[in-house]
């Protein structure tokens, strides 16, 4: 992927608020590549420091991250995000709705 996919994935990253999460699915659907979740979660590996990074998840709720997985959770917990009693983030209670970002010029 190039870096303009990279750039668009933080484009959508910068807008997700506080308390709210979104997936890597969703931001591949809202950049205008559906298909490419596994993609936004290569470009979510160099995102720059100064974004929101923790607040993008798995499409089921659960953190990913390996081992800054513990600091996901405690970054999410402590803006109040919600927790299923399996663990994972009650995405019904907390997803963000960011506006598409596909170019339509």
């Amino acid at each position: 992927m190039t870096d303009s996919f990279f750039q668009k994935v933080y484009a959508v990253v910068e807008q997700i608020p506080c308390g709210k999460v979104i997936s890597y699915g969703d931001i591949a659907k809202l950049i205008g590549y559906p298909r490419r979740a596994r993609f936004v979660g290569f470009a979510m590996r160099a995102c720059p420091d100064h974004l929101p990074w923790h607040r993008v998840i798995r499409s089921d709720g659960s953190i990913a991250g390996g081992d800054f997985a513990p600091v996901r959770e405690m970054l999410l917990r402590n803006e109040g995000i919600p927790f299923l009693p399996d663990g994972r983030v009650d995405l019904q209670k907390c997803r963000a709705v960011i506006p598409d970002a596909t170019d339509k010029s």
